[in-house]
């Protein structure tokens, strides 16, 4: 018994080549991205800020403020680690740090630590638990 035979699949047609674009023509979605040290600015002192610290705006957004730093402020009405500041935002840790410091700075955010659980629940809250379970 032999078994079956496999065929190769061909495409059907090459993909027609992108349009050329010509002179300066760009519009919005056609230029290329900012450059991350043109979002931060001058290399400058960072703040000692880790990715599970809490961030939380202290005010509204000011009419100078960048646009990146205006989005920080608005979605950071409720407290936001580090880490889920720069997945929303899509931007790199080292380019929100960098943002993080100079609202900081400006005192329109407020940094944090995170909220620490300990290892082992307190003994008289859990008796207390099983007291109250008991009862019912």
């Amino acid at each position: 018994m032999t078994p079956p035979q496999r065929r190769r699949r061909k495409p059907k047609q090459e993909p027609p080549p992108p349009p050329a674009v010509e002179g300066p023509q760009e519009s919005a979605g056609d230029r290329p991205p900012e450059r991350l040290y043109i979002l931060t600015g001058e290399d400058c002192e960072r703040a000692p800020i880790d990715l599970v610290t809490l961030i939380v705006a202290r005010a509204d957004p000011p009419h100078s403020a960048a646009p990146e730093q205006s989005a920080l402020l608005r979605i950071c009405q409720a407290p936001l680690s580090v880490a889920e500041i720069s997945a929303y935002l899509n931007l790199p840790i080292s380019v929100v740090t960098v943002l993080l410091t100079e609202l900081l700075t400006a005192e329109l955010v407020q940094a944090r630590a995170p909220v620490v659980r300990q290892a082992r629940a307190d003994r008289s809250l859990l008796e207390a638990v099983m007291h109250g379970l008991q009862k019912l």
